[in-house]
Order: structure tokens, then sequence, then C-alpha cells
């Protein structure tokens, strides 16, 4: 592991940060997510990365190590710092590396492999086109895929929907928007949801509370009340929505036309059928009724039930790909 410096918290990083690979990088960022490692590699160009082995996701059949946190100015940089990365996981008893990815699926993770023609949206990845070259050349492959889907027909409805909303209203189900002067219990309902409905998704890790709601709160300035919706059924939540304002077309000089939905959860069961149909389909009038022009449904697993949903209303405006790498035994 020639030129590649071990990191461990974010005082040994600062003497780092005026490096081209640190640009736009915040050193507190350690302690928050907490990696076993930092790597930063200075030969042929610098690179760096975060390696995670004793809190990562689970994948049966196999002991993960996480990389995450990762820029390079050159592909060469990268090679080689995948390379000390696999050696690394690999002396933990890693037997497979996945990536890029800050630690679990909360956080940043996957990169863009098919940009299309739209540019980037608020809290989306953006990586550099080069990058998932790189991945592939060190001996990645995808380990799963995902897309955006773009609805420019706001006015669409799917001829379903009025039925199935009137059967979720007969069994009691009502919907609001989220109420921000409660919004540490209501945070607290929708986590408890989270826990159930993505219990089963593919590389879940639970969020401990109090994480979560710093990680919602932290967004509080960005929230547009009437655009998370809640569907509650004799006081308890069974379903949520959340979306928000593209916020990087202003910053693009671009009018704010759109609005982003970025997550669907639904209590498990046959009564809620067809609730995430509903909640989407009120979004996408509640943002039409606002001014919006259109509506994107963001990073969706390619097998998750939300882009059948999605593929009611709107069209693959971009792709991404989160990488995995069988490392051999040291």
């Amino acid at each position: 592991m020639n030129n590649v410096m071990t990191i461990h918290t974010a005082k040994e990083l600062e003497r780092h940060l005026e490096r081209p690979v640190y640009q736009g990088f915040d050193a507190t960022v350690l302690e928050r997510h907490r990696p076993d490692e930092h790597l930063l590699l200075d030969a042929d160009g610098e690179a760096r990365c975060s390696l995670w082995w004793s809190e990562v996701p689970q994948l049966p059949g196999e002991r993960l190590g996480v990389l995450g946190h990762f820029a390079a100015t050159s592909r060469e940089a990268a090679l080689r710092l995948f390379q000390a990365a696999f050696e690394r996981l690999s002396d933990q008893g890693c037997t497979l590396a996945i990536g890029p990815m800050d630690g679990n699926t909360w956080r940043a993770y996957r990169l863009v492999s098919e940009r299309g023609m739209e540019p980037p949206f608020f809290l989306e990845p953006n990586n550099p086109p080069e990058w998932p070259e790189w991945f592939e050349a060190a001996g990645f492959t995808p380990l799963a895929r995902y897309v955006s889907a773009l609805n420019g027909d706001l006015a669409h409805q799917d001829e379903r929907v009025p039925r199935t909303l009137a059967r979720l209203q007969s069994s009691g189900v009502q919907f609001r928007p989220l109420n921000l002067a409660r919004l540490d219990d209501e945070l607290l309902a929708i986590h408890r949801l989270s826990l159930t409905s993505f219990a089963d998704n593919f590389l879940y890790t639970a969020l401990e509370v109090t994480d979560f709601i710093k990680q919602y709160r932290s967004l509080l300035p960005k929230l547009d009340a009437e655009l998370i919706l809640l569907a509650e059924r004799d006081g308890a939540l069974v379903g949520y929505l959340f979306a928000l304002p593209d916020f990087n077309q202003p910053l693009a000089g671009l009018p704010l036309d759109t609005c982003i939905i970025k997550t669907i959860a639904v209590l498990p069961g046959r009564e809620n059928a067809g609730l995430g149909a509903v909640l989407a389909a009120k979004c996408q009038d509640i943002a039409r009724m606002k001014g919006y022009r259109r509506v994107i449904h963001a990073l969706m697993h390619e097998h998750n039930d939300s882009l059948k949903l999605s593929a009611r209303y709107a069209r693959v405006m971009r792709r991404y790909t989160l990488y995995q790498a069988r490392l051999l035994p040291t």
C-alpha cells in the first residue's frame, strides 16, 4: 500500500483539505459517518475513500466491505486506491466490496451511469462521467441498478386511482400534509413506519431515530409541507410520501418548475394495497395546483414496486449503478 495514508479522525484529515481531491469535502463527515478507516493515495494523481466493515448492510452469504467518500483526480490514482482498499477489506475478512456507498443506503450511494439530457436535480448523486469506467476497470461489476423517471404531463390521471382512493377512504384512510408545528412527533411516526415498510429493501439498515430526525430536520428550510403527504387510519400512520422542490433549478438560473418525489412508504398489508399509487397521484395533483409542470420520481431500484408505479406516469431520465467486487482471501 505504498503512497497510501490511513486516516481515522477529522483532525488528522484537516491538514490534507487543501488537496484538489478534497475540494468541497467536509472533514467532520468522518465523525458523523464513522468509517473504520479513510484512505488517501498520493501517486499518479490523488484519490480518497472511506471504508466500513464493522457496521455494514447485510447480504446473505457475504461479509460486506463498503467503499464510499470516493473521489480521484486520475484513472491511475483511482485504480491504485481501489487495490489498496480491496487489500484492506480482505484483511478484515470481507468477501465482497460494494460501492460507492457512504456507509449505508440512508446516505449518498450509487454512481450516475447513464446521464441522459436532464441536468442534475436536488439531492441526486452527481459524479464525473468517467467514474463508472474507473470502477469497472478495477474489477467492479453491477450489483444493483436504479433509475429516476420524469413526468412532464401532470394532468395525466391513472384511471385506477379513483377506485383505489374510494376503497381506502371507505376503510378509514384520511390524508393530510405534514404538520411542521409538531415536526418531531411527525418524524417519530414516519421513522416507525419506515422501519416496517423498508425492512425487506435491498441492503436496508435501520437508522436510529435520533439520526433520522437530525437528517430530516437538516432539510427543514427546504421543506414544503404541502408536498409531504401522510395517510392515516384511526389516527395511525399507514403511509407517507416525501417530496420537495428541485432547488438545483434556481441555482442554475432556471425557473423552479419541478418537484421531486423522494420516498413513498406504505404499511404492509392487503388493506393498504394501492396506497402508494394514490399518494403519488395526490402529490402530482398538488404539485400541478402549486404551479409545477414536472415531477421526478427519484432513485428507484429497478425491481421495486415504486418503479412499476412510476411507469404509469413517467419516462426514465437517468440510470445509476451500485457496484460489487469479489475480494480474494489474504
